[in-house]
């Protein structure tokens, strides 16, 4: 039973449910197995807990033009 761990920013409900539904459609035709035996964990992690090179993705944005 493949388990699937995606780590990224906060997503909207809608948008989480099309993900986790094409991800598992991606894993059943990648292992040949029903989608019952796919596990999708999605973590979402705001900027304020995220950095790189030691600066805070929320700091870093505030900075970037849009």
């Amino acid at each position: 039973m493949p388990n699937i761990y995606v780590d990224g920013p906060p997503i909207d409900i809608e948008v989480k449910r099309t993900f986790v539904k094409e991800v598992t459609d991606a894993a059943v035709k990648a292992y040949n197995i029903p989608a019952q035996g796919i596990i999708v964990v999605v973590r979402e992690n705001p900027a304020e807990n995220v950095s790189i090179g030691g600066c805070l993705l929320c700091d870093t944005r505030a900075e970037m033009p849009e």
